[in-house]
């Protein structure tokens, strides 16, 4: 018995000291509770990989697709007080006086929303809706009038979309374009790691050279509510900022 416990002792701590493993078990509690969804109404797709701009590819973590729209989810399984707005490029993990900085998720899940856009040229109006879901160890402290929520709400948040927007065959081609549209294969996910941190370099060395990302215009220095940042010169044009 003594042996079992130290057992389970050792993979606990394994799993606490791993962000993958954290993820993956993240991952696994959302797609029990999308599991709950009604099947005659919900098609969910789980762990997509597709094509993004500039050859690179997108990973999402979950789409639901029904007769209500394409929603689009992106789950963390972070712990700690999560602090930040739908403007900054990245948000702040804070357990108790560490800070971890994680890009915005609402940003990240933006993209993924704009890869699943690119796979329907023919349907601008697609409506495609945007949810990002923390796991019950993280406390939110998030300003943003975007649907950011607790996994145990994400299924009631979900079914707050009840307009009927798409018929029957409708959502069927959608989730034949997506299925299709997959990349799979031996070193799809390291390729995609590689390319994140290639872009998350490439942004860090522009802004240090206070150059907006976005759109290349110069960065200035401004004072805000809550404090300063760099913000593009080209507002309001373009939006970026960054707070350091």
């Amino acid at each position: 018995m003594i042996y079992i416990v130290a057992l389970l002792i050792v993979i606990l701590v394994i799993i606490s000291k791993s962000p993958k493993l954290k993820g993956i078990i993240g991952e696994k509690s959302v797609i029990h509770k999308l599991n709950k969804l009604d099947e005659s109404k919900y098609i969910t797709i789980h762990n997509v990989t597709l094509p993004s701009a500039l050859g690179r590819t997108t990973q999402i973590d979950h789409i639901v697709v029904s007769i209500y729209g394409v929603i689009v989810i992106e789950t963390k399984n972070y712990r700690g007080w999560i602090v930040g707005d739908e403007r900054s490029e990245y948000w702040t993990q804070v357990i108790y006086k560490r800070k971890e900085k994680l890009f915005n998720p609402l940003r990240q899940n933006y993209g993924h929303i704009q890869a699943i856009a690119s796979l329907f040229p023919e349907n601008s109006n697609l409506p495609l809706f945007g949810i990002v879901s923390f796991s019950g160890r993280a406390e939110l402290k998030v300003k943003t009038s975007e649907e950011v929520v607790y996994a145990s709400k994400l299924v009631r948040t979900i079914e707050k979309y009840n307009k009927v927007l798409l018929n029957r065959g409708q959502v069927e081609h959608i989730v034949e374009v997506i299925k299709s549209s997959q990349i799979v294969g031996k070193g799809v996910n390291k390729e995609h790691v590689r390319a994140i941190k290639e872009v998350a370099s490439t942004k860090r060395e522009m802004v240090s050279k206070n150059v907006c990302p976005k759109c290349g215009n110069e960065l200035v220095e401004r004072s805000g509510r809550y404090g300063k940042f760099k913000g593009c010169s080209g507002y309001p044009k373009c939006r970026y900022i960054f707070k350091g």
